[in-house]
């Protein structure tokens, strides 16, 4: 068998140019040794770049693996940023070390909505999949999953004091849940629209909502303290509401947790939907804004505030009713506007996407802005002045563009490359990724580095040729080319001048020329104009053949024509394609073209005849870019499929698939050496692929791909359901993955291997009482003694172990009964030990619930729960007393420390040291007052 052809993987070296992606929201978060305010997170693709908004540099990166990040959530204490993704998953970062210790898998599809408790203990999670669950960051699990809206959930809020979520959700209801009995006690349908956002104010006596109108909307809370048991709760049909009406309707006829009343609404200056509602951690003030580039911030006064407006008020009307004798005694109006008053707005440089407020203890109101042109801006103001006005502090711009780049291009070193959009053009080193250069240009299209690397080309949208320097950063020329759009450019294989092709129907050659400045003095590169090639359609793409013979021009009518340079007298037609070839290139020897069209094909033709050797079916959407791996038959292709393909044009063959862009990618680049493939796409991000030394099997690429396509059809798969359980608002949070089968596999793996093990052991016990000698023990399992020689019982305990505690309910689910019966002797065995006791109880529990039927009727593992039973309880209270006990000493051993020792405890210190800050700045104060 001969050698088969080895093809060298190219993987995912890094992501760049984008500074905060669009699906996802932003937040303020504190870094260790750094002060508030200073750090945001923002979601940039499927990562999370922090940045320091003072230095404008990304200080860490916390690493996705796939999937887009569309929502994130700082935790209470800072110390954590849980992350949201497109595929459902959840998954927590440590701001400390920058890793993922803890990830939760439930949602079918995207994350839209993301809440920590005020302890920090639970996470609460809304998803486009309608669903809301909530998870234990302690335990690192599932607790349940909310069922009841009917479209995305937009927002989801803890209540501090009381064991209830509120949700809000684009089908125009705001639903309140009792987390005591998982079930929905009440909807507020006063909204005619979908419900963007919420905030809880006025310690938390006062919900307000946004939605699709300019009105925002505000409901007074009532909690009830006294609540009646043993009626269960009658519900009452809803009605239909007139369009006039704006009322709430309660669910039950009987308040028992919570009344909520419509108080009134507020008027946004904005006439579209709230795009995001944002309050500072004490809700004194409130940021909202819509589609467009203004930032409304509104100020919640105090009930203290309150009071004194309403005080002013009324001596105010009894001054008037004094002076203008009237028969009715004055009456003072009093609106939701005197207690939530406009503060200001803040005009940004570009439309907003996400807004987030933090309050510092100066007094002083920090903003952060997300806009919609990748940039992030931050601006502070002082809500105690009458109208405050907001200073930007920050803007964070060079390290992206602001629009889509499309065109790309590798200097000949291979160090430097080149991204131009609509309005700048940037020069990056590839090795650091640092902006070396960024200039203001016109919207380019095409580009390349002249010969020497010292300038480079653009040709833009209206026609015109850029000659820009890289030394200075300078303009130096623009050339009025054509009179339509400037498609492509080549550089002539002999370095000496460049072709272009527009949509004027034209193909152009250029000469490179030295002419001396007039201003300068120095001499400087332009480009002189030698010949024209008119043509009936719009030029889409042209290439020179390497060998310099021939010239490729592809047009609007779907072909490409071939020409000879010289004489620019007609070749060939390549005829074959159904929609306009977008990009095409010449082999390195110039025997191969290929074509990459709107039809989503691939073609590859002989450059001899014209003849074509294959046609592939390449992307699920239009190809918009191809190019050969210099001195190889090996080329790449991008689509508007979001993927990166690798093709060999002599075998006809897709050798590999790059994913990671989330939008349409519009431009690739190919370094010199072939050691290297920038991209770029509408997700706003460049990315580098490195070519690695791996080479590529090509049934294992495909083998690969299955594995990935079966794993998706089982993300999509419905969840197990658990018998005799029908489907209600409340269910599992877990659900069925391709980990959760591969750990239950395991547990079943090991479950054999104890059972092979035990009945080895009874053989030989048996053999033993009838042998005359004594019989030698049989050798064990060599997985056991890879382990160290443990029982069997205690491997099964080990592979328990190690699945992930957010995957254990699923992963149990998953498992056939007849291997409960087994575990279950074997959990009474482990905690008449005492052996991880906490987690057998949580098997335990979950097993019994879930096959209580047949273990019920099953006579012989009556006795054997009978057992359990017992040795439970007992073990579970030993654990609890010494708990108990353990807790009592630490606070009785802090109590002796500070008597003796007469100090205080880090945690108390700080506090007091605060204190007495304050009460510093208080004289110091005084003290300049009455100087």
């Amino acid at each position: 068998m001969g050698l088969t052809k080895q093809y060298l993987r190219y993987a995912a070296s890094a992501v760049f140019g984008v500074i905060g992606g669009q699906k996802a929201n932003m937040a303020y978060v504190t870094l260790r040794g750094g002060e508030r305010g200073r750090h945001v997170a923002v979601a940039a693709c499927e990562h999370v770049f922090i940045w320091d908004v003072r230095k404008g540099e990304k200080v860490m990166i916390l690493p996705g693996q796939k999937h887009e990040v569309t929502f994130l959530c700082p935790s209470p204490d800072g110390v954590h940023v849980a992350v949201g993704y497109e595929d459902g998953a959840v998954r927590i970062f440590s701001l400390l070390s920058g890793e993922s210790a803890v990830s939760f898998n439930g949602h079918k599809s995207a994350v839209s909505a993301m809440r920590y408790d005020a302890l920090g203990a639970r996470l609460a999670t809304g998803s486009r999949d309608t669903d809301v669950i909530v998870w234990d960051i302690i335990n690192e699990s599932g607790l349940y999953r909310l069922r009841g809206h009917k479209d995305v959930v937009t927002q989801v809020l803890f209540l501090k004091d009381r064991n209830l979520l509120v949700t809000s959700s684009k089908d125009s209801f705001v639903k309140w849940w009792d987390l005591d009995t998982q079930h929905c006690f009440k909807t507020l349908v006063g909204h005619r629209s979908e419900v963007w956002g919420m905030v809880l104010l006025n310690q938390e006596n006062r919900l307000l909502t946004g939605s699709a109108d300019s009105e925002l909307r505000a409901w007074d809370i009532n909690y009830l303290q006294e609540k009646t048991e043993g009626e269960p709760k009658v519900k009452k049909e809803k009605s239909l509401l007139d369009e006039d009406e704006e009322e709430e309707v309660d669910e039950s006829p009987e308040e028992r947790i919570l009344s909520c009343q419509k108080a009134g609404s507020i008027l946004r200056e904005a006439r579209d939907r709230v795009v995001s509602l944002a309050a500072d951690a004490k809700a004194r003030v409130l940021a909202c804004h819509g589609n467009d580039s203004v930032l409304e911030l509104f100020a919640v006064l105090s009930e203290e505030e309150v009071q004194k407006r309403r005080t002013k008020k009324t001596k105010k009307a009894q001054k008037k009713a004094e002076a203008e004798p009237m028969e009715e005694e004055p009456v003072v109006e009093w609106s939701l506007q005197d207690e939530i008053v406009r503060l200001t707005h803040i005009k940004a440089s570009a439309k907003i996407r996400w807004v987030d407020c933090l309050s510092c203890a100066s007094g002083e109101l920090k903003v952060a802005l997300l806009l919609q042109n990748n940039t992030i801006e931050t601006y502070s103001l002082k809500p105690s002045d009458g109208k405050p006005d907001a200073n930007k502090t920050a803007r964070i711009t060079l390290a992206g563009h602001r629009t889509d780049v499309r065109t790309l291009a590798f200097s000949s070193d291979n160090m430097a490359v080149l991204s131009a959009s609509g309005d700048t053009v940037k020069v990056w080193n590839r090795s650091t990724l640092q902006v070396i250069r960024t200039m203001a240009c016109e919207y380019a299209l095409c580009s390349l580095f002249v010969p020497g690397d010292r300038q480079i080309i653009l040709g833009t949208k209206s026609g015109k040729l850029q000659i820009f320097e890289l030394a200075s950063g300078s303009l130096l020329e623009t050339v009025d080319a054509h009179k339509g759009s400037l498609w492509s450019v080549c550089l002539a294989p002999d370095q000496r001048g460049i072709v272009t092709g527009s949509a004027d129907k034209t193909v152009k050659f250029w000469d490179f020329e030295l002419i001396k400045d007039e201003s300068t003095g120095q001499k400087r590169l332009t480009v002189k104009h030698t010949r024209t090639l008119q043509l009936e359609e719009d030029v889409l793409c042209v290439k020179f053949s390497p060998d310099h013979r021939l010239l490729a021009v592809s047009l609007l009518d779907c072909t490409v024509k071939v020409f000879y340079t010289d004489s620019l007298k007609f070749f060939l037609s390549l005829y074959g394609h159904k929609l306009p070839v977008l990009c095409l290139d010449i082999s390195h020897d110039s025997t191969l073209i290929a074509t990459g069209s709107a039809d989503r094909n691939v073609k590859i033709w002989g450059l001899d005849f014209g003849d074509c050797h294959r046609s592939m079916f390449a992307h699920d959407d239009s190809v918009m870019f191809l190019q050969f791996v210099p001195k190889t038959h090996l080329f790449f292709t991008a689509g508007k499929d979001k993927k990166i393909k690798q093709w060999d044009a002599d075998k006809f063959e897709h050798i590999q698939t790059l994913e990671g862009h989330h939008r349409e990618v519009w431009c690739l680049a190919i370094s010199p050496s072939g050691d290297h493939i920038v991209s770029a796409s509408h997700d706003k991000s460049l990315r580098l692929w490195e070519r690695t030394r791996e080479p590529i099997i090509l049934e294992e690429e495909r083998e690969t791909e299955r594995e990935a396509e079966f794993e998706e059809s089982i993300g999509k798969e419905e969840a197990p359901v658990v018998p005799g359980e029908t489907q209600g608002e409340a269910a599992p949070a877990a659900k069925k993955t391709v980990d959760t089968v591969k750990a239950a596999e395991r547990i079943m793996e090991a479950l054999e291997l104890y059972k092979e093990e035990f009945g080895k052991l009874e053989e030989h016990k048996y053999a033993s009482m009838t042998a005359v000698n004594k019989l030698p023990l049989p050798k064990p399992n060599p997985i056991l003694a890879a382990l160290g020689n443990i029982s069997p019982s205690r491997y099964v305990l080990d592979v328990i172990k190690k699945v992930r505690s957010s995957e254990l309910e699923v992963s149990l689910l998953v498992l056939p009964f007849p291997y409960v019966p087994q575990l279950l002797t074997l959990f009474n065995s482990y905690i008449q030990q005492g052996l991880e006791v906490e987690l057998v109880c949580r098997c335990l529990f979950f097993l019994l619930k879930i096959h209580f039927g047949p273990i019920s009727s099953n006579q012989m593992l009556l006795s054997v729960v009978d057992d359990l039973r017992s040795n439970t309880v007992s073990k579970v209270q030993e654990i609890r007393d010494v708990m108990g006990f353990n807790s009592a000493a630490l606070q009785f051993l802090q109590r002796e420390i500070e008597s003796k020792e007469d100090v205080m405890f880090f945690a108390d210190a700080t506090g007091q040291l605060a204190a007495k800050k304050r009460k510093r700045r208080k004289r110091e104060r005084a003290i300049l007052t009455i100087a």
